[in-house]
C-alpha cells in the first residue's frame, strides 16, 4: 500500500512521465514484494526557481518518498533503494542524484475504504 511522491526539475523528463512513474512502481515491486496493482504515485516537477539542491547534484535530481507501513526489514528496504537505481538508470539519473526517503506508518493509522489498514485482510505480506 506505498504512496509515493517523485519530485524533480522540470524538463529533463521530457514526455516520459509515465514511463518514470512505471519504473518507480517496478522498483516498489521487486523492492517491497507489493503485488502488481498496488499504485499509488504521483510526479511532481519543479521549475528551477522553486527547487533547490545541493551544488554536486545534476538536473535529473530526484526525491522519492514513500509512505508505508511499518514492518519491512532492511534487506527489503536495501532491495528497493538499489531497484529505484537500476530503473531510473535507463532515463540516464545516476544513483548519487537519487534520495529516497521511507516515512514508516503503523497499520492502525492508514484507512482504506473506511476503516483502519489493520483490521483488513490485505492480500500481501508487510515483513517481507
Amino acid at each position: 500500500m506505498p504512496s509515493t511522491r517523485i519530485s524533480t526539475r522540470q524538463g529533463w523528463i521530457a514526455g516520459r512521465h509515465r514511463e518514470v512513474i512505471e519504473a518507480v512502481q517496478q522498483a516498489l515491486s521487486k523492492g517491497l514484494l507489493i503485488p502488481e496493482h498496488d499504485r499509488c504515485i504521483f510526479l511532481q516537477e519543479f521549475d528551477d526557481h522553486l527547487l533547490i539542491t545541493p551544488p554536486t547534484k545534476g538536473s535529473r535530481y530526484m526525491v522519492i518518498e514513500i509512505t508505508l507501513f511499518s514492518g519491512r526489514s532492511m534487506d527489503a528496504k536495501r532491495r528497493l533503494y538499489r531497484a529505484i537505481s537500476e530503473e531510473l538508470a535507463q532515463f540516464e539519473v545516476p544513483a548519487a542524484d537519487i534520495k529516497t526517503i521511507l516515512i514508516e506508518v503503523d497499520q492502525e493509522n492508514w484507512g482504506l475504504s473506511g476503516q483502519p489498514a489493520s483490521e483488513m485482510d490485505l492480500g500481501f505480506k508487510i515483513d517481507v
